[in-house]
């Protein structure tokens, strides 16, 4: 099975109050009434997306099932965890996007940037 990145935004894009947008540069899905990134193309988009979510769940998506999330040297330390399109469990990652969603969307406004 396989979760894709048009199959990843359109289910995002169902959750309440989302828009697509763009995330450093990259295709995005955000809480449009605070600006909040949660699902994004990330640096890896030729075999996975990003999902913007907690640490602590993040450590255990990458001891539990290392195969489907993981992270680069870019996004260690970082709230975002990559989740491969070749993943096993769809509906586990769907659960994950609408969590992130959840999270972003309890969130305060990005402010803008000076420049």
């Amino acid at each position: 099975m396989s979760l894709g990145w048009d199959d990843a935004v359109a289910y995002a894009l169902a959750l309440p109050d989302t828009v697509l947008a763009s995330h450093y540069g990259a295709p995005a899905v955000k809480v449009a009434r605070n600006g909040r990134a949660f699902l994004s193309r990330g640096h890896e988009a030729h075999e996975s997306f990003c999902i913007q979510i907690d640490r602590e769940t993040i450590d255990m998506l990458m001891a539990t099932d290392p195969a489907t999330f993981y992270q680069t040297p870019h996004y260690a330390g970082w709230d975002a965890v990559l989740v491969r399109y070749a993943t096993d469990d769809p509906e586990r990652v769907r659960g994950l996007i609408a969590q992130a969603h959840d999270r972003a969307a309890a969130k305060k406004p990005v402010r803008p940037r000076k420049g």
